[in-house]
């Protein structure tokens, strides 16, 4: 699921509007968590082969390497590489970035939530009345580095970022999604 979705209501849950974020557990972090996981694997036993004279290898012939500087120097991005992977798969399992916008009339609040790294700062949760809420702004930049994010300006505070970070909403979900919270909200959109 690369993009926020609108969960289900019942008639009795129309009062509340609840989009899914999606964090770290997009398709690319598994693909790039694997890569950089077998590829520093790879490196690191061939580096370890070159000392042990032994191959550890089910291709290629690590024992031609001489230890010093070729092994150790492979060796030492095995475990480079091994300590990045195992940040993305520990990224992945706590699904940082992940959660939910909630806009619920019911309690009269807006809450945003996200999971973060663990510590004393976990649950990352941002919660105001839906009074404060001023406007929606969607900022749009196209380009080298495009930017699609939807925010939600609350008076007081800053603008608060609603979409997820990385690849940028197609537009006219962005639309889409801005125009269904505006309207249940019951406030302008701005950037268009």
């Amino acid at each position: 699921m690369a993009n926020p979705t609108v969960t289900e209501q019942s008639p009795r849950q129309e009062s509340c509007l609840r989009y899914a974020v999606l964090g770290s557990r997009r398709l690319s972090n598994y693909f790039w968590a694997t890569v950089v996981s077998i590829g520093g694997l790879g490196f690191f036993l061939a580096g370890l082969s070159s000392y042990l004279h032994v191959n550890l290898l089910p291709i290629g012939n690590p024992l031609e390497l001489a230890f010093i500087p070729q092994g150790i120097a492979i060796g030492f991005y095995g475990v480079a590489a091994l300590l990045l992977a195992t940040y993305l798969w520990l990224a992945i399992a706590w699904d940082v970035g992940g959660g939910f916008n909630e806009f619920n009339k019911e309690t009269g609040f807006v809450r945003i939530f996200r999971w973060g790294f663990p510590g004393k700062h976990r649950q990352i949760e941002v919660s105001c009345p839906l009074s404060d809420v001023q406007a929606l702004k969607i900022v749009i930049k196209d380009g080298l580095n495009p930017k699609r994010s939807l925010y939600l300006k609350i008076k007081g505070r800053g603008d608060i970022p609603l979409t997820r970070v990385g690849a940028p909403l197609p537009l006219a979900e962005l639309e889409t999604q801005g125009a269904t919270i505006a309207s249940f909200l019951g406030v302008p959109i701005e950037g268009l």
